[in-house]
């Protein structure tokens, strides 16, 4: 941990330029991370601006953004804006390398446009009621980065050599076209804070979301935070699990890769949902009060790597997409889900989403509108505590309800590749007629409700 001297040093040399982070004046003891009002109805989208149109550039995600905003998208989370390395680029000299190797923290990637460009986009955003969150990655630049040319004191080196990045483990992260930052230099703390400062200053951006956090020690989020949250306050999205410290210093939710990987495992037959059961009892003895995390079946790792939804979920994905919905958390669309993408798309080269008639708007939509009117469904401690609804087949069938003052939500899941026939035993504070989410019907819940689901299928019930 840096000396309290060093976090007095910062607060002094506070300013406004590139160069020196401008510091709250005031700073709190224990510093309280910022939780901007927005964040409880979030919906976020994750946008791959090479791969989102033939264009591949900001003005393309720009004209998209109406449509975007009926599907009930309010936060848009741009994957990294800035120019890539060539020096070592994966996997190809001639490819277009990773977002995520990064040669100039103030600089932008010229094929997506220009400075004015990307503001022309944040504004039109922010003007349909949008947030917009920049993709950034603290722990490692490009080979060829400016910062290696004009700092190269700001690396970490071993036996003099500047190295790429281990994993937390310290063991190879196989990132060989990145170079390792090194955080026991007191004068990259500083740098870092003012690039990420620059672009809330230049651009408005909304809030982060950081690139594996947990790589970065949790006390430079803690100088971090509070000179981001002066400039206005932002919401921090840790690309990380296993850090509940990252709450307490910097961060407002991270990454539910537990829940990705449980969900994928049901949906293969390899669990059951009793899984769900255990997953949620570990987060909460894990993570302090107040946590909330980020649910997905796909993101731009997911969807490369591992593969598309149909390949990942199967006749499942509807349903897990809804409990991503409705849980505890936040929920995230990768773009092209609402078109049902079954397709992977290329990490280091054009290979632009083959665009139909978004054949899952419909469905993604009303999943939107339902958080934004029903509090029940707000993350954490804003919303609805989930109440499991016990059941004969508690193996098969994953049932729960939440409610907050007066909003009710109840969430009916055949976690199995078989129909089931379930009778569910509902407590009385749920009793009575609901909405259904995905039919004109309503639906009464009594005491001892009884259910034929097929494969799969689910129920989306609502009193508001």
């Amino acid at each position: 941990m840096f000396s309290a001297l060093w976090v007095l040093l910062l607060f002094i040399g506070a300013c406004g330029d590139n160069s020196t982070p401008k510091m709250p004046q005031n700073a709190p003891a224990a510093y309280v991370p910022a939780e901007p009002e927005w964040v409880r109805t979030a919906v976020l989208y994750e946008c791959n601006i090479r791969q989102f149109s033939a264009e591949g550039n900001f003005a393309a995600v720009q004209r998209q953004l109406p449509r975007l905003r009926e599907l009930g998208v309010n936060t848009l989370w741009l994957m990294p804006i800035h120019p890539i390395g060539i020096q070592n680029r994966k996997e190809k000299a001639s490819d277009l390398g990773s977002p995520y190797s990064v040669r100039d923290y103030y600089a932008i990637n010229p094929d997506f446009g220009n400075l004015d460009d990307l503001k022309a986009l944040v504004q039109n955003a922010h003007a349909l009621d949008m947030k917009v969150v920049f993709d950034w990655v603290p722990n490692h630049t490009a080979w060829d980065a400016v910062w290696i040319k004009e700092h190269p004191e700001y690396y970490t080196k071993v036996n003099g050599q500047m190295t790429v990045p281990l994993n937390e483990h310290g063991g190879s992260t196989g990132w060989d076209d990145v170079c390792d930052l090194d955080y026991n230099n007191p004068e990259l703390r500083k740098a870092m804070i003012a690039a990420m400062q620059y672009w809330i200053r230049e651009c408005d951006v909304d809030g982060y979301r950081v690139d594996m956090a947990g790589l970065v020690p949790n006390d430079f989020w803690a100088q971090a935070r509070p000179a981001l949250d002066s400039l206005k306050p932002i919401f921090m999205l840790s690309e990380w699990q296993d850090e509940p410290g990252h709450f307490n210093t910097a961060f407002n939710a991270n990454y539910g890769w537990r829940w990705k990987d449980v969900t994928k495992e049901i949906a293969a037959g390899k669990k059951n949902a009793l899984a769900l059961d255990t997953l949620l009892a570990g987060l909460d003895d894990f993570y302090p009060k107040g946590y909330y995390q980020l649910y997905f079946t796909q993101n731009h790792d997911e969807n490369s790597w591992n593969g598309t939804e149909k390949e990942l979920y199967g006749r499942a994905a509807d349903a897990f997409n809804v409990l991503a919905f409705t849980w505890q958390g936040i929920p995230m669309l990768y773009n092209g889900q609402e078109d049902d993408l079954d397709k992977r798309l290329a990490f280091f080269t054009k290979d632009p989403i083959p665009w139909k008639h978004y054949g899952k708007r419909d469905f993604f939509s009303r999943l939107s509108a339902l958080r934004s009117v029903n509090r029940a469904l707000q993350p954490g401690v804003h919303g609805g505590k989930l109440q499991k609804i016990a059941s004969d087949k508690d193996d098969a069938i994953y049932a729960f309800y939440r409610e907050k003052e007066g909003d009710k939500l109840v969430v009916i899941l055949n976690c199995s590749a078989q129909t089931q026939q379930v009778t569910l035993r509902t407590e009385a504070i749920i009793q009575g007629a609901y909405l259904n989410l995905f039919d004109p019907n309503t639906v009464q819940v009594t005491p001892s409700m009884q259910l034929t689901l097929k494969p799969w299928e689910y129920l989306v019930l609502t009193n508001k």
